[in-house]
């Protein structure tokens, strides 16, 4: 009997949707994550002699292609969701240990990861660029586990609030490297290219999609909020006499998945940096009403949508393995990766948190947790379509290999390692572990994010 492998990838999916949600809560219990599993179950389901349809970028332009898009969609909506979950107010004091992760932190990793790919895999300088730029975002996708839980409630550590906030934030700010690396593509010296690079893809296109993302996220607060909500109706049909409170349901999500969807093609329009205007514009449209239920219903609506993409994804990676992808792995490029989530990340994320408040616990959480994800194949995807970049077999064997461990070590360590600085943190409210009151200046209520105002 044979079977067609279009019918079996809807049964695999499926199934993959079906078990997702209680799969993960008990995974949780022994130690494992659902990226682990699911792409486990994709690796053995694409090796099987079942037909199914070999993917692999590295051969096929197409799936390349495919990929950017796919991913393209997934970070968008992990954007989305990260950006509605954060409650915490925006200034420079409430956010005072995001900006190091992004100016120290981040840029280290991609000078070290460039360079270990020029000195140690004899990359040409621009893939080289590429690989740093591709392994430097940490994932919003993949680190679902270590971020602020949904609006109202309780996981509001200042541990899962900047790993939040950084995978926010450096989806975007990787975009310049990458331009950067498609720029050097054949270029032999240094010249008005750099300028150029520095004046649009390092200047405007930050500029521009930070702003493009404020002003949809205060148009669609305005939009939604200042709006005549009908009230709630009497089983008889006649209003009843609660007319303070609007009414909410899932299709608000619409507007928001709408107005997000909008924030990033805008911003990509004036030549900005969507991945930064969606989570800007959610980040925005969420200080507005900040107690409101409808912030709630979104997320959820949100990451229903990021999990349906997202276990597609997990099998996808699973048939990019089973597929060759890490075929031209070497042991230098697999050192690259291990360096990557056991050195690099780690030490300059220590460098980017010696000054903040965080006690030394909190700050190695901050540091080895950086989970790297599909933001990395995007990146990577991205690049390779856009420009002819030499060895990219070599770069899609590094960056795979680099998140398959990322996806095993931290889906094994981050579960218990945040429980456990939770749990100091309970001691500290508690009063007994006086050695943690010193989480900020404010004292240790600046771990949980405050609203904005009441609804």
């Amino acid at each position: 009997m044979e079977f067609d492998p279009r019918i079996l990838l809807f049964v695999i999916f499926g199934i993959g949707l079906t078990l997702a949600v209680t799969l993960e809560r008990w995974l949780a219990r022994y130690w494992l994550s659902l990226p682990i599993l699911y792409v486990a179950a994709g690796f053995v389901t694409w090796s099987l002699p079942l037909g199914l349809p070999h993917f692999n970028p590295t051969v096929d332009g197409f799936d390349a292609i495919t990929l950017e898009y796919a991913t393209e969609f997934i970070v968008i909506a992990s954007l989305m969701a990260a950006g509605i979950a954060i409650d915490r107010p925006v200034s420079w004091a409430n956010w005072r240990q995001i900006w190091p992760l992004l100016v120290i932190a981040m840029p280290l990793t991609i000078t070290a990861v460039a360079l270990l790919g020029w000195w140690a895999l004899g990359l040409a300088p621009a893939s080289a660029m590429l690989l740093g730029a591709a392994l430097a975002p940490t994932d919003p996708v993949l680190a679902r586990s270590v971020q602020v839980g949904p609006p109202g409630e309780d996981q509001r550590h200042d541990v899962r609030f900047s790993l939040t906030v950084e995978a926010g934030l450096n989806d975007g700010l990787a975009f310049p490297f990458t331009y950067l690396a498609i720029a050097a593509v054949g270029m032999t010296a240094l010249g008005g290219w750099t300028l150029e690079w520095a004046a649009m893809d390092l200047g405007w296109r930050i500029v521009a999609g930070c702003a493009v993302g404020w002003a949809v996220g205060r148009i669609g607060a305005w939009y939604v909020f200042e709006r005549v909500a009908d009230p709630p109706m009497k089983d008889d049909g006649e209003a009843s006499e609660d007319h303070g409170q609007p009414i909410y349901s899932t299709s608000e999500g619409l507007i928001v998945l709408g107005t997000l969807l909008l924030a990033y093609g805008l911003a990509e329009l004036v030549e900005g940096y969507g991945f930064l205007a969606v989570f800007v514009g959610a980040v925005t449209a969420r200080q507005r009403e900040n107690r409101s239920r409808y912030h709630k219903i979104s997320h959820h609506f949100i990451d229903q949508i990021e999990q349906i993409v997202l276990v597609a994804v997990l099998f996808g990676f699973g048939a990019m393995l089973a597929s060759g992808v890490l075929a031209a792995l070497t042991w230098p490029a697999a050192l690259v990766g291990l360096a990557l989530v056991f050195v690099i990340r780690p030490i300059s994320g220590l460098l980017a948190e010696l000054n903040c408040d965080l006690p030394m616990v909190g700050k190695l959480a901050v540091a080895f947790l950086g989970v790297r994800g599909m933001g990395s194949i995007y990146y990577l995807a991205y690049g390779q379509n856009h420009a002819d970049f030499a060895q990219i077999d070599l770069l899609w064997a590094t960056v795979s290999f680099a998140i398959l461990v990322s996806i095993l070590v931290h889906g094994v360590v981050s579960g218990p390692f945040i429980r456990h600085v939770e749990d100091r943190r309970a001691h500290v409210h508690a009063g007994q572990d006086t050695s943690m009151a010193s989480l900020s200046p404010d004292g240790p209520e600046l771990e949980v994010e405050r609203p904005a105002k009441p609804e």
